[in-house]
């Protein structure tokens, strides 16, 4: 009754884990969106929403890291649709987190649009779009926001994302399964279903990282499934990082082959039996034990015995050790190939974060792997022994995540605000209450494991059960008796040990790891998730650009003056140079604001808002509706940075005025801002 009762109590328990898993996946499904860029667009040569006065040459994309190019990246659209840029962009003066593309001679006033896609260092596609004008705002055909929103084809990235899981899941299921049987139970190499388990995760991360190598190219440029057999993406990809990542790990995993073969032809020799002693002379010598005077020779065939006996396993043993030094290569370097193109090869504390993230992928297969391999062991019949090996490697696996775990979120959230308020930071909660999960049916494991060992009777391992050979009936016989009976037997074959060894406590354990592997599914998928998600501090900073574009847009909105009333028009600016005087604002100060002549002074402060003084400055103003301007506006020198002039403004409409400011011999910008006259 006291067993009936605990095995209830124990199926509540597994429910309740199961239903709060339930609540956490309807959770996840729901909050999760698309994932965001990765690298973020700084800044823009010309600026958002701002208008020019004159067409420039190139249109400069500057981003918060270095991101791969194509030979579409940037495209320039004019008001009709029409593409006006010279195309392939390249890195400006070499930076890598640039991208400039040339604009063709005679550019009309209107507006453009600048579409780009690139793939940001942590190997995430990005893009996006922004407006320009040159001389005035115009009617256009080209949807910004629909080129904003662009994103891969919904198939590629389905394809895509699940590749990248099953790859996690083959990456857990190989290494996890090849460190179970090297450090807890060496004989499983001879047994089927092991090497059947490893055998599926080599293939799986095989076919994956080909899917993945293949789909790249179109998940990037958001084209059609048709794409993935383009060998051109195909030979783009491998000049990324990702690409060369993905290529190291299939020459790793031809490594792998050769590594599974020696590991199964190794470990699954049975060692060299030890003759044992005859049986007159064990006889013998439990006499003269009965008899308290064990002789000398007794001490010496015992001690010989002994001998014998390490002699028989050290062959086992070195091969264990060279087998698993050679894994653990192996496991450090495929382990890289993630790793090194995707968040912790960017960012701050590269060095650290690099060799902790291979720690975490290693932890991570330790354990979930290691809950494939047990689940075939237990149906196997293993002793609590070999079970009790692995609870130790899973605790420290724990640990190792626990602390590589908490510096990852550190690193990638910023932030307390970020943990709620980004999707890195809800997939973040989502992961965390599955290992939660995950924690809490691993105690009822070892509660069975507890039980497990206090049975003497069921902790030994059981043997695998030898069945008669099946009675042999001549393929013609049309014995319909004897036909069953050759059936009952090769069905009987087939079943041979599929539930030797499973005793209720056995099988109570095993329904508990296998819960946990199945919780251990969804960790999978909410890791993918993670990768593919912006972290915190990233989406802080997409955040605060996007709250400082229409202040960096400036003339994203022309203000309406009053005539007779002062007005004064701000023009941040940036000449790119290191001296003091490089970045700061342009104020130009119009009185009385209306047609005719106006009173004009121009104002220059640095960024700490101080007036600084400028090898060269010039004022225009340009009523582009009216193909007037640019108006040149003498200007007079009133102490540091303050100059005053006079400006005729003969007509009404909406002006521009435009500061070039020169801050050193080669540093130089022209910021410009709209406004309405009349």
């Amino acid at each position: 009754m006291q067993s009936a009762g605990l095995e209830k109590a124990t199926h509540r328990r597994i429910a309740g884990v199961l239903g709060v898993l339930g609540a956490l996946l309807a959770l996840m499904l729901a909050g999760a969106g698309p994932a965001s860029a990765h690298a973020t667009l700084d800044s823009t040569d010309p600026r958002q929403n701002s208008v020019v006065a004159t067409a420039p040459q190139a249109v400069t994309l500057t981003f918060s890291e270095s991101v791969s190019l194509s030979g579409d990246s940037v495209r320039v659209l004019d008001p009709a649709g029409k593409a006006v840029d010279t195309g392939n962009p390249a890195h400006a003066d070499g930076k890598g987190n640039t991208a400039r593309v040339g604009l063709r001679d005679g550019l009309a006033n209107g507006t453009y649009t600048v579409a780009w896609r690139a793939v940001s260092d942590d190997s995430h596609p990005v893009g996006g779009a922004f407006t320009f004008s040159i001389g005035a705002p115009s009617d256009t055909s080209v949807s910004a926001t629909a080129l904003q929103g662009a994103e891969a084809d919904g198939l590629v990235a389905a394809l895509y994302g699940t590749g990248r899981t099953v790859a996690y899941a083959a990456f857990a299921l190989l290494v996890g399964v090849a460190a179970f049987v090297l450090l807890c139970w060496p004989a499983g190499t001879a047994r089927r279903r092991v090497q059947r388990l490893l055998m599926t995760g080599w293939t799986a991360l095989l076919v994956s990282t080909v899917a993945v190598l293949m789909l790249r190219g179109p998940y990037e440029r958001g084209s059609g499934i048709g794409q993935a057999f383009d060998l051109s993406l195909v030979r783009a990809t491998l000049d990324e990082r990702i690409g060369t990542a993905l290529a190291a790990r299939l020459l790793l995993l031809a490594a792998g082959g050769v590594f599974l073969s020696l590991l199964v032809g190794q470990l699954g020799q049975p060692p060299r039996p030890v003759v044992p002693k005859p049986r007159d002379e064990e006889e013998a010598g439990t006499d003269d034990l009965a008899r308290g005077a064990a002789s000398e020779d007794d001490a010496e065939a015992a001690e010989l015995r002994e001998l014998e006996r390490r002699a028989a396993e050290r062959p086992q043993r070195e091969a264990r050790l060279g087998l698993g030094v050679a894994g653990l290569v192996l496991a450090v370097a495929l382990s890289a190939t993630w790793v090194g193109a995707d968040h912790a090869s960017v960012g701050i504390q590269v060095w650290l974060a690099l060799p902790l993230g291979i720690l975490h992928l290693i932890a991570m297969a330790l354990w979930l792997g290691g809950l494939a391999a047990l689940l075939v062991a237990l149906r196997e019949g293993v002793g609590a022994e070999v079970v009790d090996r692995f609870s130790k490697i899973a605790f420290g696996s724990v640990a190792v995540l626990a602390g590589t775990g908490i510096y990852q979120s550190w690193r990638g959230l910023g932030s307390w605000g970020a943990l709620t308020g980004t999707e890195y930071g809800r997939l973040l909660l989502v992961k965390s209450g599955c290992v939660a999960a995950m924690l809490g049916v691993a105690w009822i494991s070892r509660s069975w494991l507890a039980r497990l060992r206090s049975a003497p009777a069921e902790a030994v391992e059981v043997a695998p059960a030898e069945l008669p050979e099946p009675v042999a009936v001549a393929a013609h016989s049309e014995d319909p008796a004897r036909q069953a009976q050759l059936e009952r037997q090769r069905a009987a074959l087939r079943s041979a040990g599929r539930d030797r060894g499973l005793t209720p406590t056995r099988a109570g354990l095993r329904r508990s790891v296998l819960v946990e592997a199945l919780v251990a599914v969804a960790v999978l998928v909410v890791t993918t998730m993670l990768t593919n998600s912006p972290p915190g501090r990233v989406a802080g900073e997409v955040k605060a650009g996007a709250a400082a574009a229409p202040a960096a847009g400036g003339a994203a909105a022309a203000p309406q003056t009053e005539p007779g009333r002062t007005v004064d028009l701000k023009l941040p600016y940036d000449t790119k140079g290191r001296t003091p005087n490089a970045k700061g604002t342009a104020t130009v100060t119009l009185n009385p604001a209306r047609t005719g002549p106006n009173e004009v002074k121009l104002a220059l402060d640095g960024a700490d808002g101080q007036p600084v003084d400028v090898p060269e400055v010039e004022l225009a103003f340009t009523l582009p509706d009216r193909d007037l301007g640019p108006l040149p506006v003498a200007l007079t020198p009133e102490g540091t940075g303050r100059w005053s002039g006079t400006a005729q403004l003969p007509l009404a409409g909406t002006w521009v005025v435009s500061v070039q400011i020169r801050s050193s011999d080669i540093d130089q910008t022209t910021p410009t801002q709209q406004f309405k006259i009349g």
